[in-house]
């Protein structure tokens, strides 16, 4: 057992961050330390806790240029898939919450998003245009199992023929086949899969609580058959640690029936970086150094520069270089098809009791 799951009182199993420290808008932050006194040997393993929120719309607006979308809807807050790499994580702080362990065990759900979703499609003033899930946290986590939000909210996009987008890691998108299938076939749908890593150890380590990479791609294989078009997403590419597998995830995603591709280089916002360190300084010492210095050379000597257009990339030689590298692979393995937009004209809003029938 390790000394930081002794001072946190529990045990961390399955867990990639090993802290939980205070959010950037605390103005106080505690340190737990041994004070010389026996601490228990057989500690509790860390639950994961769900709280239920009724949110007043589940459609999210984005404005950044940088994004090709322009909404989005999260049925979930704090992801269980934990993956230690996760941008999202500092986004738990307007929670209150802290983006370590809390964002992996202390999760909000929607469970009345569909509802909400629907209501705000009604409205006269709704314009259709492609909603993205997944864009923060992923909607497919363990938990979406019992809650089913998502395959709801896929049943309302469907019935009326709404354009939509998934990004996600996570198996369980392979109960939602027989929707994505026909939705994909009428050009209303696509996924995207994000596989970081083939190394099943590696991928243990930095995503503890999401599917295998071969069960991932898997997944790409029952989509595409199904008639979903699947975009591969090398993302994110860690350098010195996972950037030499580039090649290898394409072919290997293409080989079981992608059609197109991406990759984002690793991003450390806020909290993340600390996070990030920490998790490297226990599980890869030895590299830990080299990953680090390629991260700031990626961003001015810095761990991360938000700006946009740079952010998901990077600069310099080393992000040239992966750039040039993903480009020759996608070309020779013909996934760098830019996918035509999603249909908006099949858009209808169904009938529904109470409804106002059009006189002509």
């Amino acid at each position: 057992m390790s000394q930081i799951d002794q001072l946190a009182g529990f045990r961390a199993v399955g867990r990639a961050a090993r802290t939980n420290p205070a959010n950037r808008f605390e103005s106080q932050e505690r340190e737990a330390f041994l004070d010389g006194w026996p601490v228990e040997d057989d500690l509790p393993p860390l639950r994961t806790e769900v709280t239920v929120e009724r949110p007043r719309r589940v459609i999210t607006r984005n404005r950044s240029p940088d994004i090709g979308f322009d909404q989005s809807i999260n049925p979930y807050r704090g992801c269980e898939h934990g993956c230690i790499y996760c941008f999202a994580r500092p986004t738990h702080a307007f929670l209150g919450l802290s983006p370590g362990l809390d964002f992996e065990t202390r999760l909000v759900a929607r469970p009345e998003a569909p509802k909400i979703l629907e209501r705000e499609l009604r409205a006269k003033s709704y314009r259709p245009a492609v909603i993205a899930m997944g864009t923060n946290t992923d909607p497919y986590q363990p938990i979406e199992r019992g809650y089913r939000i998502v395959r709801r909210i896929l049943e309302t996009l469907h019935e009326y023929r709404h354009p939509m987008a998934i990004v996600t890691k996570g198996t369980l998108i392979e109960r939602d086949v027989d929707i994505l299938g026909e939705m994909g076939r009428l050009g209303v749908a696509r996924v995207g899969i994000s596989v970081t890593t083939l190394d099943a150890r590696l991928a243990r380590k930095m995503e503890p609580r999401a599917p295998s990479p071969q069960r991932r791609l898997e997944t790409i294989r029952r989509l595409a058959e199904a008639g979903c078009p699947v975009r591969v997403m090398v993302a994110p590419v860690v350098p010195a640690l996972t950037d030499h597998e580039l090649e290898a995830i394409l072919a290997e995603a293409a080989e079981a029936g992608a059609i197109a591709a991406s990759w984002i280089m690793l991003r450390l916002p806020l909290e993340v970086s600390p996070l990030f360190q920490e998790w490297l300084a226990e599980h890869y010492p030895d590299r830990a150094q080299r990953v680090m210095g390629r991260v700031r050379e990626l961003h001015n000597g810095r761990d991360y520069d938000p700006e946009w257009g740079r952010r998901m990339t990077g600069q310099g030689v080393f992000a040239d270089m992966v750039a040039h590298r993903f480009s020759i692979s996608a070309r020779r393995l013909d996934l760098a098809t830019k996918l035509p937009p999603l249909r908006t004209d099949l858009f209808t809003r169904p009938v529904r009791v109470g409804d106002q029938l059009s006189l002509f």
